[in-house]
């Protein structure tokens, strides 16, 4: 039995909903960040979104240094983060620790402005590209009620989901 909470799976309605926005960091909140970044190397993942974890809160974290082979960075906790900026196109292999064991080639910015709070409520602004403007797009769309399928044509999205579905009628969806 793990110490963390359940990675919530689609089709839950928490992952394709708006989330709220935070107004102020309380200690619920600051604990809530710390969970998330201590849930990512157990979860295999590079980036959380707090709804993913049952938390409608505009609340991510991510480990941009797995973007770099000469970074070693904390993961960055993000709050109310948006993208106030994007550049290029780029079309690469995304999963989700929401919907295990599906792929799909996404396309998505290349680089991206993000502006946000962090964890003490200072603004920050992040400037990134590639792999890791990915991973900021793919978690402020969890905070937007979307996860990667629907950045995809409606044929591949419908068609992708609609495995999701059987396995899940089946009992293997995430094993």
């Amino acid at each position: 039995m793990s110490e963390f909470p359940d990675i919530v799976k689609w089709p839950d309605e928490v992952l394709l909903n708006q989330t709220k926005k935070i107004k102020n960091v309380s200690s619920k909140i600051e604990d809530l960040s710390t969970l998330m970044v201590d849930m990512l190397k157990p979860a295999a993942g590079v980036g959380l979104a707090a709804n993913q974890i049952g938390q409608p809160l505009q609340l991510i974290v991510a480990d941009l240094s797995a973007a770099y082979e000469d970074r070693d960075d904390e993961p960055v906790v993000l709050i109310n983060p948006e993208i106030v900026h994007f550049e290029g196109k780029e079309v690469m292999e995304e999963g989700c620790l929401s919907l295990p064991g599906y792929n799909a080639d996404v396309p998505r910015a290349f680089y991206v402005v993000v502006k946000a709070f962090d964890i003490n409520e200072k603004p920050v602004e992040l400037e990134e590209e590639g792999y890791a403007a990915r991973v900021l797009q793919h978690e402020i769309d969890h905070l937007n009620g979307k996860l990667f399928p629907d950045r995809l044509s409606r044929l591949k999205k419908n068609l992708l989901y609609q495995k999701v579905k059987k396995a899940i009628k089946n009992g293997t969806f995430g094993e």
